[in-house]
């Protein structure tokens, strides 16, 4: 308990007398973990709580002779235990508000005798007892320069003499040299979780590697500059939504024969970027978390033979890439064709018409992007003639084990989503959707990590900003196949249809949005009919000033429902729930529209009904 004291214990400034104990959360730690000690130390070992101290461990205290009850002898504000050393004095005396204990297990019930102010009992007790086993045991075995030399001295001991008192001594000195190994183990645990970089350390760093960039024969490096000259002030140079997540800013670093690196420097370390996106200069978006370095490993890296090594390495890489004949959406295109089809051999269609006669249908596989081929796919396979037999479910084409750093990125911000309380979950969506996430990567990413399931449930949730974050993410990654049909397996589409009813207005545009993007497929398109979907996706169209002047927050959010609408209206059924909710009518009106955005879904919804056979 000494060394742990001695070295792990913050102290204030000693001054004129002794220091004190800090308030700060690792001596908080410590006081508990030794509160818990001395509380257990009568019940654990009642032989060694019996053993009496060689001094007795005194300090000022703040209790009063009130506190004390049975066991003691009280005399106005002289308290005396009545448990007696064998030199007939009492183990326990409190006189004017100054407190003397010479056993464990007078200690013990002390400790729990002063309830909630044990902390400031223990405080007082240590910081007027800076080295207690001294007083427990006796001056030879006290801490000298922060070693603990009572075990030699033990050995030492037992060797010559061997009796009762000495084995009790041996067994206290064993228990608090064990309970000074877990103060030491516990207080490292907590120092190295505090330990982290910090703007001015990173400036340090920058300022010495600079010390040796120049033009001449005798410098490392060529230049090392900074991404933005703009500091913050908290001396951070990372944008304000890259600084939630610990970044504290990006370097550039150029030695004199190879091209640059590009570093990212942030409260866990400094990281090395995968990635180079020199067109967008998008630096923070390429950290990978595998590739972490200290700050002392970016001058090691200063050497010519390492350095020619990684950059062969990454340069493979990345025309790996560029020159990879097909890319692994390619692939997952492909196999969502053959499912979506109905031949997974020949590239053709075949569906039946409104006259009962089979058409057959060539499927051009032209696009690179998954989502586009999906579609057209769907939009092939889905007509104003719908059939009732349900399309299969969509697979997911598993491509090769290389993972961008965009998936990382996603990945590290889900447990945000996951598990942080509404501010925090703003913040993390907010920074989901600075991510491209038109990228299938992105998309795929947000459902791999069971950030899916999260962004539905938070539909469900009566915070505004959590439901409009979730659909503003929903609506762009639902352009996937897999998404939206992950989407339809989760219930998403239900809660959405309830959204309608919001009387929020931009919740109702967001939900209906998604739902025009989700409802590309029978099992969708029924789910949002079943659950009333329709006639509330009909009201949408609904505006006071239809057929005069057309307001612009009348216009958006008729073009969200007719968007939806024109998805729905794929179905027979659908078509006639819109017919009975009165959409055609509404439809109409909105032809009087001059705003093109508004017209298309319009009128692609009205060729769809107009399709119906009568």
């Amino acid at each position: 308990m000494g060394v742990a004291l001695a070295r792990a214990a913050q102290w204030t400034a000693a001054g004129s007398g002794t220091g004190t104990l800090e308030i700060t959360p690792l001596n908080e730690s410590l006081l508990n973990q030794i509160i818990k000690f001395a509380e257990d130390f009568s019940t654990k070992h009642p032989q060694e709580a019996a053993f009496v101290f060689r001094e007795p461990l005194e300090w000022k205290t703040q209790l009063d002779s009130s506190v004390f009850g049975e066991g003691y002898d009280i005399n106005e504000a002289t308290v005396q235990s009545e448990a007696r050393g064998k030199d007939g004095q009492p183990l326990l005396v409190l006189s004017a508000s100054t407190l003397r204990v010479r056993s464990f297990d007078q200690l013990s019930r002390l400790l729990r005798i002063a309830m909630e102010k044990k902390l400031k009992e223990a405080q007082a007790c240590l910081e007027a007892n800076r080295d207690p086993i001294v007083k427990i045991l006796g001056p030879e075995y006290g801490t000298v320069e922060g070693e603990d030399m009572s075990i030699l001295h033990l050995f030492d001991k037992v060797k010559k003499e061997s009796d009762l008192e000495t084995e009790l001594k041996m067994k206290i000195v064993l228990l608090l040299h064990q309970l000074d190994l877990q103060l030491l183990n516990s207080s490292l645990k907590q120092i190295s979780q505090d330990v982290r970089l910090n703007p001015a350390a990173v400036n340090n760093e920058v300022n010495l590697l600079k010390n040796f960039s120049g033009q001449g024969e005798d410098t490392v490096l060529e230049s090392l500059e900074y991404t933005s000259d703009y500091m913050f002030s908290n001396g951070c140079r990372a944008p304000p939504w890259r600084q939630v997540h610990g970044e504290i800013c990006y370097l550039v670093i150029k030695p004199h024969d190879t091209d640059p690196l590009y570093i990212t420097c942030s409260t866990a370390g400094v990281f090395l970027n995968g990635v180079i996106q020199k067109a967008t200069r998008d630096i923070h978006s390429t950290v990978h978390p595998s590739k972490t370095i200290h700050a002392w490993t970016v001058r090691s890296f200063l050497n010519h033979n390492m350095l020619k090594n990684i950059l062969e390495k990454i340069i493979s890489v990345f025309f790996f890439f560029l020159n990879k004949p097909k890319s692994s959406s390619e692939k997952a295109s492909k196999k969502d064709s053959e499912e979506e089809g109905k031949s997974s051999t020949v590239p053709l269609t075949t569906k039946k018409t409104a006259s009962g006669k089979s058409k057959t249908v060539k499927i051009q596989q032209t696009s690179k992007w998954y989502g586009k081929t999906s579609s057209s796919l769907e939009d092939v396979g889905e007509s104003s003639s719908e059939t009732d037999e349900d399309e299969q479910p969509v697979h997911r084409q598993e491509g090769g084990t290389d993972l961008s750093p965009e998936y990382w990125g996603v990945q590290k911000l889900a447990k945000y989503v996951k598990g942080g309380d509404p501010t925090a979950t703003v913040i993390a969506l907010c920074s989901m959707r600075d991510l491209n996430l038109s990228q299938e990567t992105c998309q795929l990413a947000i459902k791999d990590t069971g950030c899916l399931e999260v962004l539905i449930n938070l539909l469900d949730t009566e915070e505004i900003k959590c439901q409009t974050g979730s659909l503003k993410i929903l609506k762009e990654i639902s352009q996937n196949v897999l998404i939206r049909h992950a989407i339809a397996d989760l219930g998403g589409l239900e809660i959405m249809v309830k959204i309608l009813d919001s009387p929020d207005t931009d919740l109702k545009c967001l939900a209906a949005e998604t739902i025009a993007n989700v409802a590309r497929f029978k099992r969708a398109r029924k789910t949002v009919r079943q659950h009333g979907g329709i006639k509330k996706l009909v009201e949408l169209l609904e505006s006071i000033s239809a057929g005069s002047s057309y307001q612009a927050k009348d216009t958006e959010t008729a073009r969200c429902g007719a968007l939806a609408l024109w998805s729905c209206s794929k179905s027979t059924k659908n078509k006639k729930a819109i017919r009975k909710a009165g959409g055609i009518p509404l439809l109409a009106r909105w032809l009087k529209c001059s705003h093109t955005n508004i017209l298309i879904p319009i009128v692609g919804t009205l060729q769809e009904c107009a399709s119906e056979v009568s």
